[in-house]
């Protein structure tokens, strides 16, 4: 009897929409994004109009801009698209600061400006689509750029369990690697998470501990830029 080998499983395609008030900007990405093969569900000027074209279809992530014109908030926004279940891309001007803060806060997956290339844009998408969060230096530097964030007061051995379980360590490995006990490593876990709650951060999840993480410089982020502006 002859065995064939099974084939491995398909890649699952992303599926991504855009909310811009500008239509030459939802355009040019929807083009962008069905060219590099993502299945494109709606284009809309705001979340509203986004909502009711999905009509209950699944979206993985929207690409979002922070200012659309039609007296909605940051916030409002940011929150009614993640009650779609879809992931935030936040694609905005570099500079509106505050904006940027209160779209992370509200749990955005991260933050492109637009002066960013496609290739950039579109690697972005594909990045928060996993439910991965996009550390880059926009992030970082909006963060910095913004005297009104309340970073954590976390003592030395904090952060360096923060370091390790955030980088993606077990607890307990990361326990070990300080030579502490997984007991101890859990009560400084606890401490971080309470300590963020007391600033307005909170950081229920590992992948709320890795954003904290980047925002207070505690791990670095990543310029996916970085190639593009050799």
């Amino acid at each position: 009897m002859t065995v064939h080998a099974s084939s491995p499983p398909a890649t699952r395609t992303v599926r991504v929409s855009v909310v811009d008030d500008h239509e030459s900007v939802r355009l040019g990405l929807k083009a962008a994004f069905i060219e590099a093969g993502f299945e494109f569900l709606v284009e809309a000027p705001n979340v509203r109009q986004l909502s009711e074209e999905l009509n209950g279809r699944e979206c993985d992530v929207v690409v979002l801009d922070l200012s659309l014109g039609d007296g909605s908030t940051v916030t409002e926004n940011v929150k009614n698209v993640q009650a779609t279940g879809s992931a935030v891309l936040v694609h905005s001007i570099a500079d509106r600061v505050a904006s940027v803060r209160e779209a992370l806060a509200a749990g955005a997956a991260g933050v492109i400006p637009k002066s960013s290339s496609t290739k950039t844009v579109l690697a972005a998408a594909e990045t928060v689509a996993r439910g991965e969060v996009l550390n880059n230096l926009e992030w970082a530097s909006a963060i910095d750029a913004d005297r009104d964030f309340a970073k954590a007061q976390l003592g030395r051995r904090e952060r360096e369990i923060l370091h390790l379980y955030a980088s993606g360590l077990p607890l307990k490995l990361a326990a070990e690697r300080l030579g502490i006990g997984y007991s101890t490593a859990r009560e400084y876990l606890d401490r971080i998470r309470e300590k963020y709650v007391q600033v307005g951060r909170p950081a229920p999840t590992k992948v709320d501990l890795l954003r904290r993480a980047v925002e207070d410089g505690i791990l670095p982020g990543l310029d996916l830029d970085a190639d593009g502006a050799r």
